[in-house]
């Protein structure tokens, strides 16, 4: 009776070895991340200059497990898990109770069909403007060239700034809750389409989150129209919010690929509005070598005292392997508008006291950062 129990026992853990092997050999999951790593020194923080140790600049701190399991048919089960942390002290942002505070969704993908995703993604700011190639900010400028400005007044909740980030194409507010359909690719065309629960009982649309997007991408060509509005608690009682519109182009001539890009964002409580005009370059010099150069023209309505801000920002990198680069960039952005306070401020900088004394801040920056 030992034997034939014995026997029995070994033929179970036979049967679960190989039915474990043919689901793992239907199935992938990835661990892979982004680190990021330099010094900065800028010229004019509260009136003094300033070097520091800053992380997840040219890309955040990411690590991420990413999975498929192929169900047959063109289709497969999709998940994703992604924590962002600093490099400098190992803490995760914004906090340590949030494991994966980046993205977390589970989903369906089709050949034919397209992607059903549910979770913390995302919006179609980020995934139709930043990944379609059309701000330099994703290429080679990183998180000091996205937005930010003499624009705290906007009034962004939950915002570190008040204009952190506003137009969201940096990807640092993603949307809770959320239910995603990202279509395949006809032609050259993809639309795509979001809508983030508010958790409310008893409202559908209060606290809200609603995004759509439409990309076309054939051969040098590629354009996109994005709309997301956010709506919070504290604008409207949940039923106002901040909107945002955009729309972007690209063309590669050769080594070089030329990026135009549009935004508005808009409070819908206050009525603060901020229009963004963006130019730029990205030219691949060689294997190693690449350089790009971006100008934005930022300008506020009466709401925020017309302030505006002119930006530019150069970057070189060297890149040792695919999966290594080291580089140099510097920002330099001049503000104005009607108020005797108004005051520069790049984006990502956000120390105690980071923005400008004046109407003028540059800062330099040398970095390096690899994937795995």
């Amino acid at each position: 009776m030992k034997k034939q129990a014995a026997s029995t026992r070994l033929a179970g853990c036979a049967i679960a070895a190989l039915f474990h092997a043919d689901v793992y050999a239907q199935s992938s999951v990835a661990l892979q991340g982004m680190i990021d790593g330099g010094v900065t020194y800028v010229n004019n923080q509260h009136g003094r200059a300033v070097t520091l140790f800053d992380s997840g600049i040219f890309a955040p701190n990411t690590l991420t497990f990413d999975g498929s399991e192929d169900l047959g048919g063109g289709t497969k089960a999709v998940f994703n898990l992604t924590s962002q942390f600093d490099l400098g002290s190992g803490a995760t942002i914004p906090g340590a109770a949030q494991i994966f505070n980046r993205t977390a969704y589970v989903g369906l993908s089709d050949e034919r069909l397209g992607a059903v995703t549910l979770g913390n993604q995302y919006d179609f700011m980020f995934d139709t403007l930043t990944l379609g190639l059309f701000d330099g900010a994703f290429l080679f400028g990183g998180l000091y060239d996205f937005r930010q400005g003499p624009f705290s007044a906007l009034g962004v909740p939950n915002n570190p700034t008040g204009s952190f980030d506003f137009d969201r194409l940096a990807g640092a507010t993603r949307v809770a809750n959320a239910l995603k359909y990202r279509s395949p690719s006809f032609a050259g065309f993809s639309v795509g389409a979001l809508y983030g629960f508010g958790g409310v009982a008893g409202s559908f649309s209060a606290n809200s989150t609603i995004s759509a997007g439409m990309n076309y991408d054939n051969g040098p060509l590629g354009a996109g129209v994005a709309y997301t509005e956010a709506r919070y608690p504290e604008l409207g009682n949940g039923h106002d919010g901040i909107r945002n519109v955009g729309a972007g182009a690209h063309y590669r001539f050769g080594n070089v690929l030329g990026m135009l890009l549009y935004t508005n964002t808009k409070n819908t409580a206050s009525g603060a509005k901020i229009d963004v005009y963006k130019a730029g370059t990205y030219w691949t010099i060689s294997t190693a070598w690449s350089a790009g150069l971006d100008y934005q023209y930022m300008k506020g309505n009466d709401v925020l005292d017309n302030n505006k801000a002119h930006q530019i920002t150069a970057a070189v990198q060297y890149h040792f392997s695919k999966r290594t680069m080291a580089y140099v960039e510097t920002v330099y952005q001049r503000a104005s508008g009607d108020s005797a306070t108004t005051q520069a401020w790049i984006n990502g900088l956000l120390q105690p006291g980071a923005a400008a004394s004046n109407r003028s801040q540059t800062l330099a920056r040398i970095g390096l950062q690899t994937k795995f």
